[in-house]
């Protein structure tokens, strides 16, 4: 009879790999850091995570960015102690719209779709997919779309701020390291 003998799972960590993992750290470093900032109302916060979202979908595909939005969201959740709370489904909803939509604008002409107008229609993604599932899980009243102009107007500044400085950064040459 053979002696079993526990094997290992060794599975190839490409150079990809590592440039999604610095990404996602600088994404989930962001969202940490704006659990500290005060919010006028719960739910408002500028999204700063989601400037190396557009970043990395701009230099490396929607692939990656994706990647990086939703080890965002989960890495995110568990640093701040919210994973599988409310708030992870709400941010969940919110990156899985925004990347929907990031997905679609694809398509549009680069000449006029850049970085600040993807930053706007993810913005406005993702408050959307967050008032539906607080509509359908959290809130069952339509009382919670009143809601919709305050959240609107947040999603149009910070999204609009985020896409300028996204520009900004695509605009910099790219000071990537190689990885080892």
């Amino acid at each position: 009879m053979p002696i079993m003998t526990p094997s290992t799972i060794e599975l190839p960590v490409t150079a990809d790999d590592y440039r999604i993992a610095r990404y996602a750290a600088a994404a989930i470093a962001l969202s940490v850091a704006e659990t500290a900032l005060p919010s006028p109302l719960p739910g408002i916060k500028p999204g700063l995570a989601n400037i190396i979202v557009l970043v990395v979908l701009a230099r490396y595909g929607w692939r990656d960015a994706a990647w990086v939005s939703l080890l965002r969201v989960v890495a995110g959740s568990l640093v701040v102690g919210q994973f599988l709370a409310p708030g992870f489904f709400l941010a969940l909803a919110g990156a899985l719209c925004s990347l929907a939509v990031l997905a679609a604008a694809q398509h549009l002409p680069p000449r006029v779709f850049g970085p600040v107008s993807a930053s706007v229609l993810a913005a406005f993604a993702h408050i959307g997919g967050q008032l539906l599932l607080a509509r359908a899980w959290l809130v069952p009243h339509d009382g919670v779309f009143y809601l919709l102009p305050l959240f609107a107007t947040a999603a149009l500044l910070f999204g609009s701020i985020n896409g300028l400085v996204a520009a900004r950064l695509l605009a910099a040459p790219s000071t990537e390291s190689p990885t080892p």
